[in-house]
């Protein structure tokens, strides 16, 4: 018998295309699990409106479901509320910086670049703060491209949003 905290777990097993160390739930894509009568409704939210991986999510979740042999369900994408990256775990901003990418900082959006104010990014791989942007947009249009002024490693910083 499946529960809503047994979908939970099987989202788990979803993984972001573009970080596939990180999964869907801990990124905070996947919203809500529900279920009406005889049908799951997963509700997820992009990450941003062109991001070019939903499809692939969408679809690796019709897999894991179908895959454990549940065949009624349904995937709604919800834009309302927008996401942010204030719906990341910390969990996911651990296994960011692992990954050689600088997490977003709390506090939802970078406003303070839009007052010209430069953001503290701490360099995933030495921890120093002495740290300048090369590009507004790196590897993916949700990450900028960063370079740190101790180690000389270049890395990516996840925008927040």
């Amino acid at each position: 018998m499946w529960t809503v905290l047994r979908i939970w777990d099987l989202m788990r097993e979803v993984r972001d295309p573009e970080i596939p160390a990180l999964n869907v739930v801990e990124m905070g894509i996947v919203r809500e699990v529900v279920h009406d009568n005889s049908t799951w409704h997963i509700i997820i939210t992009p990450t941003y409106s062109g991001c070019p991986a939903m499809k692939t999510i969408e679809d690796d979740i019709a897999s894991v479901l179908s895959n454990n042999g549940i065949g009624d369900f349904r995937i709604f994408t919800v834009l309302s509320p927008a996401w942010t990256t204030d719906w990341m775990t910390d969990e996911a901003r651990e296994k960011l910086r692992l990954e050689g990418i600088a997490p977003p900082q709390k506090g939802s959006a970078d406003k303070g670049l839009l007052m010209g104010r430069v953001r503290d990014v701490k360099c995933p791989r030495c921890g120093s703060h002495s740290t300048v942007m090369i590009s507004q947009f790196g590897s993916t249009a949700c990450k900028s491209l960063y370079r740190c002024e101790s180690c000389a490693e270049p890395f990516d910083y996840f925008k927040c949003i």
